[in-house]
């Protein structure tokens, strides 16, 4: 009869061993699964951002349903340059984020006749067009601290031509695109 006793005591102790083990499991996934959530909201939030690109605005450079990726830390060691594709909150309503190209700089002045643009005066080389753009627009004085935009496909974008707040705030500048990773890779910055 002891014996009897004896083995139920170790039978109960091996099964709440074994409970206790699968509990550690669990717990050692949850903590791995919580780690990895809470490290990629901080890389979302503070290293990373993501957008999509609706409409064909900046075809051929970036084909209309494309995904982007681009660094939010970027402006914060260099400033934003002419030709740089960025994702930035839109004037016009900052709860939709934009992605087009940084075509005017603080200070300066932008003009577009017969759909050539120039900064203060001078012809800027435009070799990411595809199409002959067309319309004329501006002068637009660029104020400081803001940036003009436009987009590659300038038959189709609505930039800081159409908008209500023609400029874009260097505080309201997302991130710098860097690459496109859907529906091709491809490096852009």
């Amino acid at each position: 009869m002891n014996e009897d006793l004896y083995s139920e005591e170790t039978r109960k102790f091996m099964s709440e061993e074994k409970k206790a083990s699968i509990k550690a499991e669990v717990f050692s996934w949850v903590k791995v699964i919580v780690s990895a959530i809470i490290i990629a909201l901080l890389v979302d939030f503070f290293i990373i951002a993501n957008a999509v690109v609706p409409t064909g605005s900046m075809e051929t450079t970036i084909p209309a349903g494309s995904r982007i990726m681009g660094l939010r830390l970027y402006y914060d060691f260099k400033e934003p340059e002419r030709g740089d594709i960025v994702i930035f909150k839109y004037p016009d309503d900052e709860s939709v984020d934009y992605l087009k190209r940084i075509i005017g700089l603080p200070g300066e002045t932008v003009e577009i006749i017969s759909g050539k643009v120039y900064i203060n005066g001078e012809l800027l080389d435009e070799p990411y067009l595809s199409e002959e753009p067309t319309g004329d627009y501006g002068p637009y004085q660029v104020p400081e601290d803001s940036y003009f935009m436009l987009g590659d496909n300038r038959a189709v974008s609505k930039d800081s031509r159409y908008w209500h707040n023609t400029y874009v705030k260097k505080d309201k500048i997302i991130a710098k695109a860097f690459v496109m990773y859907w529906p091709s890779l491809k490096w852009l910055g």
